[in-house]
């Protein structure tokens, strides 16, 4: 595996301004090209607009393994409305222009097809901070490690609540921006409840590493924003925005409107 990174995280300026307004920071997700893409564009405005301070930015896949059903949905809809993997690069420059920073969210074998160096030039081009990469592991990122270092990216691996502590130290090492945390063994979805293991997650993760920690799967509500921003440097939340989508009007801006107030209320601990 390629050493630590070498350069400052591109993401750190996002993470730096929330700290100093002793906040964390909410990070939104939508699939590229749901239900269509000028209207996913438009979305990806209204995230912004509404509070979000990151976007993820996903690429719709056909055979996804973390994905639960409603992002699964949201994704067969964009891939049946002709959405592309270059399209993610557009919806770089949408975000960048409305003012929030854009990561990209992506299984790794659209990026394998379009070529890694190929990918991390072109998303650096159109203003993309980094990449989330559920399905690759550090020990098997080499290509990809190279390409981010080459093209100044961000690389997000994941950890979970069963990652061991060589794991957890490894992939903190070998992450620059962030580590995704997922708060929960399975797929996505919004829960009725946040995960309890959360909290020891990022604990056990900072015993490694101050790299800033982002909390994912099961988020939908302005208290569960609260609760876990109470303890991480990000609050990540998807499921819960594709449905509001589904249910059309102002339910997206307001949703986000509330999840941001529930991060700028929590009353910060670490």
């Amino acid at each position: 595996m390629n050493p630590a990174p070498t350069s400052a995280s591109r993401l750190a300026p996002v993470f730096a301004d929330a700290r100093a307004e002793n906040r964390s920071t909410l990070i939104g997700y939508l699939p590229v090209g749901f239900p269509d893409l000028d209207t996913s564009l438009s979305l990806l405005r209204d995230l912004v607009s509404a509070g979000c301070d990151i976007v993820e930015l996903g690429i719709a896949y056909s055979d996804p393994v973390m994905d639960g059903p409603t992002i699964q949905n949201a994704a067969d809809v964009a891939l049946r409305s002709g959405v592309r993997v270059s399209d993610v690069f557009t919806a770089c420059q949408t975000v960048a222009d409305a003012g929030a920073a854009p990561v990209v969210m992506t299984y790794w074998n659209p990026v394998l097809r379009y070529g890694v160096d190929a990918f991390s030039r072109d998303l650096a081009a159109s203003g993309g901070l980094g990449l989330i990469t559920p399905n690759l592991i550090p020990e098997e990122a080499d290509e990809w490690i190279g390409a981010a270092e080459s093209h100044d990216l961000d690389r997000i691996f994941l950890v979970a609540p069963s990652s061991s502590e060589e794991r957890l130290a490894m992939t903190a090492q070998a992450s620059r921006g962030f580590v995704y945390a997922a708060s929960t063994m399975g797929v996505t979805g919004a829960r009725d409840a946040v995960s309890n293991a959360a909290p020891e997650l990022c604990s056990r993760v900072r015993t490694h590493s101050d790299i800033p920690i982002g909390v994912g799967l099961g988020v939908r509500s302005r208290e569960q924003a609260a609760e876990i921003a109470a303890y991480a440097d990000g609050v990540i939340v998807g499921s819960a925005l594709v449905t509001a989508v589904n249910e059309g009007g102002n339910a997206l801006t307001t949703l986000v409107a509330e999840l941001a107030e529930g991060v700028r209320s929590a009353t910060v601990a670490r």
